[in-house]
Parts: structure tokens; sequence; C-alpha cells
């Protein structure tokens, strides 16, 4: 696996992560002991970044981490997040919280829930327009300083909120959602500012939440439990327009000798040296075609052919339900 400095402050990474949220929610029940098996296979295999948040449980995807390194901190990038608020009995609010006297509590938590004393990236899950973003990253400044977290990043944030975060301490990374199916940060700024200012890019949902993948055929092939029931593109005609284009995905895919899903990952490593994929898995099988894509290189024509199957806005449907689209940072 190659790394990436991710950003300019001195974070190199694998240029592969491994997301972690699907083995605790979202997408249906996980086998816990397959995906502790999956997150040691990525290690063993040459990725170091884990991607993990509080609120992915809540709580329980930190400890199944604690679990999965035992006696391999070392080997390992742990980057957590805060923000979606959780409430002293470990509930989801459904608001979010950028107080400094939140995250203090959410650092805490998650060191012990992670079992480590710092965390190697420490992420604002989302901005709370409530709070100013000096205020939030002066506290997480603060964290840096007391050796509880080394690196700094921000998820969902508008180029203006990235200036602000940064001229208060300097960013390592944004994350925001990037795939074929979700190319904003091409025209809104986002990866304009990420470069023009030295901060890395780490792609989530590289894989359009699985629709890339090409195994999603209708909403039968999803759990009863799995949030992309109610998620806009996977609804009616949007479903129906998104499919279309998977299977034009899946045909270029098969010229070439590889699967969809490892297509559309090359794609998003293709989009430059600077950018960190972190798909998500719960399978080593799954986890091991993902791996492979890292080392795909996509030729010219191959990506003139891509950009005109799935082009920028070529998507149907808004990437999450109305409620948490009114909380991204757009």
């Amino acid at each position: 696996m190659r790394t990436t400095a991710l950003g300019n402050q001195g974070l190199t990474v694998s240029a592969l992560g491994l997301g972690c949220m699907g083995m605790s929610v979202a997408y249906g029940r996980a086998d816990e002991t397959e995906s502790i098996a999956t997150i040691r296979q990525a290690l063993d295999s040459g990725i170091t970044m884990l991607d993990t948040a509080d609120m992915y449980g809540p709580h329980h995807n930190e400890s199944l981490i604690a679990k999965a390194i035992a006696g391999r901190r070392a080997d390992v990038t742990l980057a957590s997040k805060f923000g979606n608020e959780i409430d002293r009995d470990g509930n989801l609010t459904w608001q979010i919280n950028g107080h400094p006297d939140y995250l203090r509590r959410c650092i805490e938590g998650s060191l012990t829930r992670l079992g480590t004393d710092h965390l190697d990236l420490y992420y604002q899950h989302r901005v709370d327009p409530r709070v100013p973003t000096e205020e939030t990253f002066g506290a997480l400044a603060e964290l840096v300083h007391a050796g509880k977290v080394r690196y700094l990043g921000i998820s969902e944030a508008s180029p203006d909120t990235i200036r602000r975060a940064h001229a208060v301490h300097p960013l390592t990374a944004v994350q925001t959602e990037f795939s074929l199916f979700t190319r904003d940060v091409e025209d809104n700024g986002v990866l304009a500012t990420v470069r023009e200012l030295g901060i890395g890019f780490v792609a989530y949902s590289p894989l359009g939440r699985g629709f890339l993948s090409g195994d999603i055929r209708s909403l039968d092939d999803l759990a009863d439990d799995d949030f992309r029931r109610i998620s806009p593109r996977f609804q009616g005609e949007n479903f129906a327009m998104n499919l279309a284009v998977v299977d034009k995905v899946r045909e270029l895919a098969a010229e070439k000798g590889i699967t969809p899903a490892q297509l559309a990952l090359a794609w998003v490593l293709a989009q430059g040296t600077d950018i960190v994929a972190i798909p998500g898995t719960t399978t080593r099988a799954h986890l091991a075609q993902n791996i492979a894509a890292a080392d795909i290189v996509l030729e010219p024509a191959e990506l003139a052919a891509i950009e005109r199957l799935a082009p920028k806005g070529g998507a149907a449907g808004d990437r999450y339900p109305a409620p948490a689209m009114a909380q991204l940072d757009l």
C-alpha cells in the first residue's frame, strides 16, 4: 500500500484508509468477529488509517476498534470525530454541538473507549452554526498542546469555515463525501481551498454508500434497518436513474477486468495524490477488493470515458434526507 502526505503538517498515511462506521451502525447488523478480523487484515495489508466517530453506535465503534488494535496502537493512525451531540446517557440528540466544554468531554470519552492516550487526527464532525468556529478550534488547539490530539481536521465544511478554522490552528485534513456520485467539492471551492492551504483531503463514501459496487439492484438487497432505505438516492425514480449509471460503470469495469467498486475507488484516487479514500466495509473479502484498487492505473482515455458516463452533478437525488442535509455547512 502506497503512502501519502495528508496535508503539510507532517502526517503520512496509507492512500486507502478504512471507514469503520458500518461495523456499528447504518447499514444493518454487522458481525463483530468478522469486523475485528477485517480491521486486523487491513493493518496487515498496509492500511494505516482507521476512521471512526463517537456517534457511531453511539460509542460502540470506538470500543470495537480498541479490541481490534490491542497491542498494535503504533501501527495505526486513529482518526475520530465529535460534534453530533450525544447526551450523558449515551443517546444521540440529533443536534450539533461545537461548544468547547462539550468537545473536551468528547475527547476524554473517545480516548477511554479507544484505549489510548492520544488521537492522531480529530475532526469536528459537523459545523455548529451557533458556536463561532474560532471558539471550537481554539479549544481543539488546546488539546493539541496538551498532547491529547496530534492533528486537527474538519468534516463537511465550507471554504469560509475551513479558512477560519485553519487560521486558528493549521488543519491537516478536511473530510467530505466524494465519489463518482458526489462531486460537489470540485465546484463549491472546497477542493481548491484545501489545496491552496496545504490541507489534505479525505474522501468518505467513495463508493456512493455501496451503490457504485454494483451489488445493490433494489431496496430488497438492503436490511430492514439499513438507513439507505430512506436515502433520496435510493428512492423511486432516483434509484432507477442512478442504477442506470452504475450499470455503465459495470460495463467499463468489465472491459478493464476489474470490479465496479475498484473502478470507482481508482477514480477517486486518480483525482490527486493529496486525496485519501476511506471506503467502509465489514468483510475481509470486500476489503481485499478495495485494497487492490489502490494499484489500478486509469489511463487518460478511461478517465475521459468515466467523465462522460458520470459527470459532475449527474447523480439523482440529495445525498442525505432533508434534516441531515440541513446540518451540512454548505
